[in-house]
C-alpha cells in the first residue's frame, strides 16, 4: 500500500484494520500461552518432528503431546505431512516462528543468562 494509499484511509477504516490485527495477535497469544505448546513450537521451530519424537523430547506421555498438537492444529499454527504411518509436525504460521525466536532470545538465550553472544540453538 502506498503512502498516498493510507493517507486515503478514514480513521474508521484505520481502526478496523488495527483492531483486526490486533485480534489476530491475541489470538496467536493465547495459543502459544501454555507452556507445552510453547515449547512444541520451540521444537518445531528447528525443523518438523513426529509426536513420538517431540513426547521423547520433552519427556511427556503421547496422549499429552497429542492434545496439544490438536489445539494448535485448531489454531492454524501447525501442519501435518504423512509419509507411511508417521506424521510429522511443522510449524505453518511464520508470526509464530518470530515469536517463539524472540522469546527464546529473551527467555531462554544467552542475552537472559547474561552471555554475549549472537546464535540461539532453537531458532
Amino acid at each position: 500500500m502506498k503512502s498516498t494509499d493510507i493517507e486515503a484511509l478514514s480513521s474508521s477504516d484505520q481502526l478496523d484494520s488495527f483492531m483486526d490485527r490486533a485480534r489476530a495477535a491475541s489470538e496467536l497469544l493465547k495459543a502459544l500461552s501454555h507452556e507445552t505448546r510453547l515449547l512444541i513450537l520451540c521444537i518445531l521451530s528447528q525443523g518438523e518432528k513426529t509426536v513420538g519424537e517431540i513426547e521423547t523430547m520433552l519427556g511427556l506421555q503421547q496422549a499429552v503431546v497429542s492434545q496439544q498438537l490438536a489445539r494448535l492444529r485448531l489454531e492454524q499454527l501447525v501442519q501435518t505431512r504423512r509419509d507411511g504411518r508417521q506424521i510429522y509436525y511443522s510449524i505453518a504460521n511464520p508470526n509464530a516462528v518470530e515469536v517463539v525466536s524472540l522469546l527464546y532470545r529473551l527467555y531462554c538465550g544467552d542475552a537472559a543468562t547474561g552471555v554475549d553472544e549472537q546464535a540461539s540453538p532453537l531458532v
